[in-house]
């Protein structure tokens, strides 16, 4: 007999009883479970089973599939096959082998990924390579600055006035650097420091460098005093 502060609900859960109520922890279990299983299928990529069928075909992708996409960079066109959420910087890097842009913060903030997008300075992380298929689409990465084995003025500059360190936001300033000189090709060091104040970010803070390469790759010369 249970006792009078007992739940009954608890001795029938307790008793094994086919016939007993399912209280609602027990409810949340079973439910819970079952969306995980679903959830897991579909991630995984497996359809559900079909009717009398115990082994549903696994490993089939669930999503848009990669297509066949032409990309015009540096002056030739590349065909590669990519899924859709493939971004720019990633077909350059992990499909075509254009390791010049740097993957870093991923989320339009450092530079380091900027390429030029028809004479434009553009985050490569930002602009997916489906986008960038079209013929109009003129892509130029620092590997197409200049011939190889060479270095473009703009580079040269960096060389020059120290303004690399580590490497890794470079590549994206030299890029960066090339559309604004096409815009403005004589800056003064006020301007080229107005200039660097955003878009691209130097965690070693060669900035005083970065400064003084921006106008020598324009063509102007500055002080050691005058680039402070």
């Amino acid at each position: 007999m249970p006792k009078d502060n007992d739940d009954p609900r608890d001795a029938s859960r307790s008793s094994g009883s086919p016939n007993r109520e399912i209280g609602r922890r027990d409810f949340v279990k079973i439910v819970g479970g079952t969306s995980v299983a679903i959830t897991t299928g579909v991630l995984a990529g497996v359809p559900p089973a079909a009717e009398g069928e115990d082994n549903p075909p696994r490993g089939k992708l669930v999503g848009p599939a990669a297509v066949l996409i032409s990309l015009k960079i540096n002056g030739q066109i590349h065909k590669l096959t990519v899924e859709p959420r493939v971004t720019l910087i990633d077909a350059l890097r992990n499909h075509l082998d254009m390791t010049g842009a740097k993957k870093v913060c991923d989320r339009a903030t450092c530079g380091a990924c900027t390429v030029q997008i028809n004479g434009k300075a553009v985050y490569s992380c930002t602009v997916l390579a489906i986008d960038s298929r079209y013929e109009n689409a003129d892509i130029r990465t620092i590997e197409g600055l200049a011939p190889e084995g060479q270095l473009h003025p703009i580079s040269a500059a960096f060389v020059a006035n120290d303004a690399q360190q580590c490497g890794f936001c470079t590549s994206g300033f030299v890029m960066a650097t090339k559309s604004y000189l096409d815009a403005n090709s004589h800056p003064t060091i006020e301007e080229a420091q107005q200039w660097l104040g955003g878009g691209n970010i130097c965690r070693c803070g060669t900035y005083r460098g970065l400064r003084r390469a921006v106008v020598v790759a324009g063509g102007g010369s500055v002080s050691v005093e005058g680039a402070d």
